[in-house]
């Protein structure tokens, strides 16, 4: 559906894209993820004509866009801000792509009629955009990207004005919409949770290139890199020597799978695998703070003239701050990320 070769962007001197190759599978959901700055929206931007590329080519159904206006690349845009026209009632915003296109005005009522229903809206279409609330909001512009049935939907931080327990709930709505139609989706975001439930593909970037791509579980479980593992969250990194089937570490002796690669790395241990044990049995650390996530309870921990660590463990098995435990590592909970990043 989309394949982008070589796509480059630059600000004066400054690489914004830097020689991206990425492909787009019909009917897939990819989520492009990664700090401000890294090139995310740019590259969105990219492939819907709203910023030429210095370099590469942006081929949709193996057409290649260059030259391409916005309007003719069939493609639908869901904007953050939502960008509604204030002025137009909800059926109005929904029907502007099939007014554009010169539908009848049947076929766009019976269309408006058909989305609203299908994005929890029935019977909304006289409503001024002024009474919607912010997911209701939400709703009408996706309806409205919707209407046109592009071949491929583009969707730039579209919950990112939303309080997160909404945001949960839409994002798992959109998860299966798209599904029962079928769409291709390509999507930014900079909220990890909201990517990996979405996405069947998450793109990580860093600085205009492409750090990791895989599946949601392949990118947790496996981050490539220290920034990688970083960027989701997980600080427990530290610089290693591999020897056998443990690695030495500032925290002492650390296991590693079975066929890591021997000598220097940076080792990251995420933090289901950092086990509390009684004292006497593992690296002697201080609780020095406990941060509730839901069914479980993010545990810090300062080893005597170590870095901290992170633990997870369920929440009745918590310990208290200034509690004494020992630590010990599990292996099949290491990720060895190389010598460099």
């Amino acid at each position: 559906m989309l394949r982008l070769d070589g796509a480059t962007v630059r600000f004066g001197k400054r690489a914004v894209l830097d020689d991206v190759n990425l492909e787009v599978a019909d009917h897939e959901i990819v989520c492009v993820l990664g700090p401000s700055g890294s090139g995310k929206s740019t590259l969105l931007r990219v492939v819907a004509g709203l910023q030429a590329a210095d370099a590469g080519r942006v081929l949709l159904d193996g057409r290649d866009q260059r030259g391409v206006p916005v309007h003719r690349r069939g493609v639908g845009l869901m904007f953050q801000d939502h960008q509604l026209f204030p002025q137009r009632d909800v059926g109005g915003n929904v029907a502007f792509g099939l007014r554009m296109r010169g539908e009848a005005k049947a076929e766009q009522a019976r269309r408006v009629g058909e989305l609203l229903d299908m994005v929890g809206l029935p019977g909304a279409g006289r409503r001024a955009i002024s009474t919607l609330s912010g997911g209701e909001q939400q709703r009408v512009a996706l309806a409205r990207a919707l209407a046109p049935e592009p071949k491929l939907l583009m969707l730039d931080e579209p919950l990112g004005q939303l309080d997160r327990g909404l945001r949960e709930r839409l994002v798992v709505e959109l998860r299966q919409l798209f599904g029962r139609l079928g769409t291709t989706v390509l999507a930014v975001t900079h909220d990890q949770g909201e990517a990996f439930a979405l996405a069947d593909r998450v793109v990580v970037m860093r600085e205009g290139r492409i750090a990791q791509t895989g599946t949601p579980l392949e990118v947790w479980q496996r981050p490539a890199s220290e920034f990688v593992a970083r960027f989701l969250g997980f600080d427990n990194v530290a610089a290693a020597t591999v020897s056998g089937e443990a690695a030495d570490t500032v925290w002492g002796k650390v296991p590693v799978p079975a066929g890591t690669a021997q000598g220097e790395a940076r080792l990251l241990v995420r933090p289901a695998g950092v086990r509390l044990v009684p004292v006497e049995e593992g690296l002697p650390c201080a609780v020095t703070g406990r941060t509730f996530r839901g069914h479980h309870v993010a545990v810090l921990l300062q080893p005597a003239g170590a870095p901290l660590l992170e633990a997870e463990c369920a929440l009745r098995d918590a310990p208290e701050v200034g509690a004494e435990v020992g630590v010990a590592f599990a292996a099949d909970e290491v990720v060895v990320l190389g010598a460099a990043d």
